[in-house]
């Protein structure tokens, strides 16, 4: 299963690209799941990933939260809160 990451701000720093494509383990099944197995890569992955309070997903274009599963997904974008003023 190909999932095309986005990465973007901070994520996108800290990562060291803005996206990419992956193909995770059968047992990647929700969006926590990816986000552990990315964190696990360790550098700046484990740094992007510690703090999930810091993070916002997107799930093919559309806002989740990271309990919501992978199954026929093809895009998760991963990024920090938006501010405005």
């Amino acid at each position: 299963m190909a999932i095309e990451l986005l990465y973007f701000a901070w994520v996108r720093e800290a990562v060291g690209r803005d996206g990419e494509t992956v193909d995770p383990p059968a047992d990647v099944d929700t969006v926590a799941a990816l986000v552990d197995w990315l964190e696990s890569r360790g550098g700046g992955y484990a740094e992007a990933f510690a703090d999930r309070s810091r993070l916002r997903v997107a799930v093919d274009q559309e806002f989740t939260g990271f309990d919501a599963s992978l199954a026929d997904v093809h895009e998760v974008a991963l990024f920090p809160p938006v501010t405005g003023g």
